[in-house]
């Protein structure tokens, strides 16, 4: 048996892998091989052959942005002529278009506004609360910092004042590559990868479910990919607090960093290693934002229970040349074919419905 084999083994056995050994399997196992292990794995968590999806929006209050992360197409200086902050009016109808189609969580995140204080972020959630019956996943790490820079106050204090004001849960946004040299290289203004996990840290603490993402496919090493998934396995060991991992690949069209995208195959390796590695996060989410449906309905079999969300809305991905469109049918049809079960569910995973 080679060691490939033994390493998987291993895995299959419940055993942790460490940081070398994660780094092993992606550089070195078959890709298949790969991905039956990760799909036994997948089975073990997830056994009643469910793959779920979440119906929601992800709204971009502003495109105002000063990090000017190089592999971001998205964000506008301030006096941009396409600079925008959404109004009222124009989110309440975002959102009532999204209960309507069924919708049950908001995604509302935006660039690190210079202008924008801690009381138009209360403000945002207090009326959204006042009028809807909506769970509120929003505001990435990054956001969290910018704000406590700007008020003066924790990210504890910020937190718990976004909490009270309608806050339920945080996504994983800002990640990208949790290695400050990979940081520095691609996002210099942006914190580093120790803030990011402080605001996990403190949201979990608080009560507060929370997503890990990873970007990867730009300028990072493997080892820098699974240390990545290492650091928040370690984080999950000591709050428990991330409900998924999702993985995307760059998109360079649009950006300062330009280069080329991870191809299907490197992002099932990459997501197969990430259901290996983190035995400790219960959902592996696919991303059909990225790869488009087929690669997403082939993650299925490499260890992904999660389809991810309708997405009524997206802009991010958008503005980097990116822009699959799956309608709730052709999820529903996707996961079908794939031999699963379609359930939709909440933020927290609680099942809604199956549909057959």
């Amino acid at each position: 048996m080679n060691a490939v084999s033994v390493l998987l083994e291993k895995a299959l056995a419940g055993e942790r892998l460490s940081l070398e050994e994660g780094t092993v399997l992606l550089e070195e196992a078959e890709l298949l091989e790969l991905g039956r292990t990760a799909d036994q794995i997948r089975q073990r968590l997830h056994p009643r052959g469910r793959v779920t999806y979440i119906i929601d929006r992800n709204i971009n209050y502003t495109n105002v942005c000063t990090c000017q992360c190089r592999f971001c197409a998205f964000y506008r200086r301030p006096n941009d002529a396409d600079a925008y902050i959404l109004s009222k009016d124009a989110l309440f109808h975002k959102i009532e278009e999204t209960i309507s189609a069924g919708g049950t969580e908001l995604l509302i995140q935006g660039g690190l506004h210079p202008d924008l204080q801690l009381d138009f972020y209360i403000d945002m959630l207090q009326s959204i609360k006042k009028r809807f019956d909506i769970h509120i996943h929003s505001f990435s790490p990054p956001e969290i910092v910018h704000l406590a820079r700007q008020s003066g106050l924790s990210i504890s204090g910020v937190l718990s004042r976004l909490q009270e004001a309608g806050l339920d849960s945080l996504p994983g946004g800002g990640a990208e590559i949790l290695v400050d040299r990979v940081r520095k290289k691609i996002s210099p203004r942006k914190i580093g990868w120790r803030q990011w996990m402080e605001v996990m840290d403190r949201a979990h603490r608080l009560g507060m479910k929370t997503t890990a993402t990873m970007m990867f496919g730009h300028v990072e090493t493997t080892a820098e990919r699974v240390l990545h998934m290492v650091r928040v396995r370690e984080q999950q060991d000591a709050t428990g607090g991330f409900t998924a991992f999702i993985p995307w690949s760059f998109q360079p069209r649009n950006t300062d960093l330009g280069g080329s995208t991870a191809g299907g195959v490197e992002y099932l390796r990459t997501l197969a290693v990430a259901r290996i590695m983190l035995d400790n996060i219960p959902s592996i989410q696919a991303s059909w934002v990225t790869q488009g449906a087929k690669i997403a309905q082939v993650t299925l079999s490499f260890g992904a229970n999660d389809f991810g969300s309708t997405m009524l809305e997206e802009n991010v991905v958008r503005a980097a040349g990116v822009n699959y469109r799956v309608a709730l049918q052709e999820i529903h049809r996707c996961i079908k074919d794939a031999g699963f079960i379609p359930a939709q569910r909440r933020t927290d995973y609680t099942i809604i419905k199956e549909i057959h």
